[in-house]
């Protein structure tokens, strides 16, 4: 049964599913706070299909992704292997991580960049409770005004945002559903 569950939940077409997931997660990332369907992926347990289909799209051989907390299993790890390839490693190596936002903390051991590559640093993966368009304020590129979204620490991520441009960015997860937040965004508590 383990083994059926590796090889089962990738991308019924992998090359059309993972064209439109990876625009859909370039969509989230470019529009800030906007709430948008992320779907194609049926990972093991406790990982959404959201989630799912950004490791499916985003990760490979040549990418390492941290899992953290209950993400960090066997069924999801032989999952991961299967379908992407993808090296699991520590926090500190990690070019992706996954996990609840309290299992990823603390959260300054995921690299930011430097100032002359601020390309080389994390994006976190956060599994939510919900997702919802209420709670911190969000201005900058990608917003037209201001965009809102329920942040698990808006204080902790206002400081990530103003070390741009380094520091790490986000994708939040719930369901079927994805909220980026690259580090060019400003936020407020709301």
């Amino acid at each position: 049964m383990k083994q059926v569950q590796r090889f089962a939940g990738g991308f019924a077409e992998p090359p059309v599913d993972a064209a439109h997931a990876f625009r859909g997660a370039m969509t989230a990332m470019a529009r800030p706070g906007e709430i948008r369907r992320l779907a194609g992926a049926v990972p093991p347990a406790p990982l959404s299909p959201a989630a799912g289909a950004l490791v499916l799209t985003l990760c490979d051989v040549d990418t390492v992704l941290h899992l953290a907390g209950a993400a960090d299993c066997e069924a999801v790890r032989g999952w991961v292997a299967f379908h992407t390839g993808a090296p699991v490693g520590s926090a500190e190596e990690a070019d992706f991580a996954l996990g609840r936002w309290a299992d990823l903390q603390p959260v300054d051991r995921f690299r930011i960049g430097t100032s002359e590559n601020p390309d080389r640093s994390a994006t976190l993966i956060v599994e939510m409770p919900e997702l919802v368009a209420e709670g911190a304020v969000l201005i900058g590129p990608g917003i037209r005004e201001v965009a809102h979204l329920n942040l698990p620490d808006a204080g902790l991520l206002a400081r990530n945002a103003a070390l741009f441009p380094l520091g790490f960015d986000c994708f939040f997860t719930c369901g079927d559903r994805v909220a980026g937040l690259p580090r060019s965004t400003h936020i407020m508590e709301g």
